[in-house]
């Protein structure tokens, strides 16, 4: 069988499950999957057609009657091949074909735009669909026989001459529809023949708001967001509010619009637009979504979503330099190397670093250092607050090779500081005492002590003295320095800089 995954045509055998359609495609385990019925099975439950003529597009909208239940069995086949036979003050009549309808010469009342059907002659062998111009009374052979409404399109009534045709008859195709897409997680869901599939919510970023584009890459780095907010309007990612977003492009949040809120509370939401809003000045447009709406659509408080983004981030940092440099080449970049120049040498930092401003310049500058210069730390759970700040000081919360420049050392001494971010810290509440503190235990001084913010490595064991001097209530312990603490401490001097990652290189 024929099913479309992502846009392409894959041919699976019959029976097969969600698993087997999702292989070579862009997905994260446990994150929501949209399913669209096929066509026919949506054209039995859907309640918009379009009417195609050579004037335009009419949408016509089934009422529940039984009329309209013809319309999906019978009509459906038949319309496509009748031109509009006649057009008065009051009707547009297309036709004829042949139905069952029951002569009835009752007389009844229609409002303009209504959508009905009628005998010719008083004969079902000639039936027509007839659309209401005008509010009138009248007795057309079958009864009232109303099917429905037009609904979009309804100038196209003034434009209709007779012999023109309704070339084509489809189903409106809504991504967000409750009547043709389900959304699961579950794998074993069996497919059908026909049926479309999205793995994931694929964003155009915006060109024009770069640091906005460049948060949303941050937040979908693992490849997917976390809905923390879902609401009638929006889906909402919090993940990252202490974030600073210039005024960028503030335009009409479309249908499928990523915006990014750029003051205010919430500064640093990232939101995913279920329905076109107006401008906001506090909020920036870092993309649009091109595929994968219903997934949005669907998404409650707590759910996941795997990400694509087009273009995807162009980071080098954490790759050798002879990596980073295939991997710009990938994204149209050139690569100027800087610093260590050598193949194996570790980038550190990229100019400039946000993805839409180094596609547009098309080249960047990476530097970079020995790899036995980039240091391993691990860094603890036990204090998110301290996790964080440590994270967002050093850059590792948005890349994978973080800095942090010396403040004070001497030979000797049993600690060396480096600077931190006094702002950030003022909400660097003391924690849990340490008892001891070891060898390579990085602490931080928190909010009751005059530096705080200030980080330290300590170099020796202490039960009194924490990794920037303080006393156990005065310091945080954010994690541990796991490397060569002897090669670190080897000619550091004041003011150095110092690279840090959490990953292994």
């Amino acid at each position: 069988m024929k099913v479309v995954v992502n846009g392409k045509e894959k041919e699976l055998k019959a029976g097969a499950t969600l698993k087997e359609a999702l292989e070579g495609e862009a997905y994260v385990k446990d994150t929501l999957i949209a399913v669209y019925l096929s066509e026919d099975k949506v054209v039995k439950e859907t309640s918009d057609f379009e009417l195609v003529t050579l004037r335009g597009i009419m949408v016509l909208h089934l009422d529940e009657g039984k009329s309209a239940a013809k319309w999906r069995k019978v009509l459906m086949e038949e319309i496509p091949k009748v031109n509009a036979r006649w057009v008065t003050h009051n009707i547009a009549a297309f036709g004829s074909f042949p139905t069952d309808l029951k002569l009835d010469r009752s007389e009844h009342m229609y409002k303009t735009y209504d959508a009905f059907l009628s005998l010719g002659g008083f004969d079902n062998q000639t039936t027509y669909l007839m659309v209401a111009r005008d509010n009138h009374k009248g007795s057309y052979g079958a009864g009232r026989a109303v099917i429905g409404r037009i609904t979009v399109g309804r100038h196209i009534l003034d434009l209709l001459r007779e012999g023109d045709a309704i070339t084509e008859v489809r189903p409106v195709m809504s991504e967000t529809s409750t009547e043709n897409v389900t959304v699961t997680k579950k794998l074993t869901m069996k497919l059908e023949e026909g049926y479309k599939v999205y793995t994931n919510v694929t964003v155009d970023l915006n060109e024009k708001s770069p640091e906005s584009a460049e948060h949303l890459l941050i937040l979908a780095s693992d490849g997917t967001i976390r809905a923390d907010i879902a609401a009638g309007s929006m889906v909402a990612c919090e993940e990252d509010l202490d974030v600073h977003i210039p005024n960028e492009d503030c335009a009409t949040r479309e249908d499928g619009a990523v915006g990014v809120r750029n003051r205010g509370i919430g500064n640093g939401r990232l939101m995913f637009y279920k329905d076109r809003r107006q401008v906001s000045p506090a909020i920036n447009i870092a993309g649009q979504i091109v595929s994968g709406k219903a997934i949005v659509a669907y998404a409650k408080e707590g759910d996941t979503f795997t990400v694509v983004t087009n273009p995807p981030r162009a980071l080098a940092v954490g790759l050798t330099q002879k990596a980073g440099a295939e991997f710009l080449k990938e994204r149209g970049i050139e690569q100027v190397r800087t610093g260590d120049q050598s193949d194996d040498a570790i980038i550190v930092e990229q100019t400039p670093e946000h993805t839409m401003d180094a596609m547009k310049a098309g080249k960047v500058e990476t530097f970079a250092v020995p790899r036995d210069r980039v240091f391993k730390i691990e860094l603890s759970r036990k204090d998110e607050l301290s996790r964080h700040y440590f994270r967002k000081v050093t850059g590792l919360n948005h890349k994978p090779v973080g800095s942090i420049k010396v403040q004070f050392t001497f030979e000797g001494l049993p600690m060396v500081t480096f600077y931190g971010d006094e702002g950030r810290a003022q909400n660097l509440y003391p924690q849990d005492p340490f008892k001891k503190v070891k060898r390579g235990d990085i602490g931080i001084t928190n909010q009751a002590r005059p530096h705080h913010g200030l980080i330290g490595i300590r170099l020796e064991d202490s039960k009194e003295y924490g990794p920037t001097g303080e006393e156990a209530y005065g310091t945080n312990i954010v994690g541990k320095f796991v490397d060569d603490l002897d090669r670190l401490m080897d000619g550091l001097e004041e003011e150095d800089v110092v690279y840090i990652t959490e990953a292994d290189l």
